[in-house]
């Protein structure tokens, strides 16, 4: 399969195929006599595994390790255990941070939307923030 072709089977543009193959990623494709790169199905599967890690968060580097562990035969089941503890422990302290950061935009809104423009000390800008 040409890349036009491999991108819409898996949903990227042919610029991000081009990128994972710059990264290391995707072996080069190989060319046909035309000079156009030519997709085997083992392309189509990692570039299908690439786009699963990607929608759960990984990052380009923790793909290439993934992949690291796979390439020689090893099953990389604990490796990608250990990286998604990883991502949880991170979406966790960012959601509790978000949280934190919520809770202060809304007593300053409420604040604001309670207050009277007429009381604000002109000397501090804004007296709510």
């Amino acid at each position: 399969m040409r890349i036009g072709e491999v991108a819409e089977v898996v949903g990227m543009t042919p610029k991000t195929l081009r990128f994972y193959e710059e990264q290391g990623l995707l072996p080069p494709a190989r060319r046909g006599t035309n000079g156009y790169r030519q997709y085997d199905q083992d392309s189509v599967d990692r570039l299908d595994f690439i786009a699963r890690g990607r929608a759960a968060g990984l990052s380009v580097n923790q793909i290439r390790s993934i992949l690291a562990v796979q390439e020689p035969g090893s099953a990389p089941c604990a490796h990608v255990r250990d990286i998604l503890a990883g991502q949880l422990t991170e979406l966790d302290a960012k959601i509790a941070e978000l949280t934190a950061l919520r809770a202060g935009v809304a007593a300053s809104y409420h604040a604001v939307a309670a207050g009277d423009p007429a009381a604000c000390d002109q000397s501090r800008i804004c007296s709510y923030l």
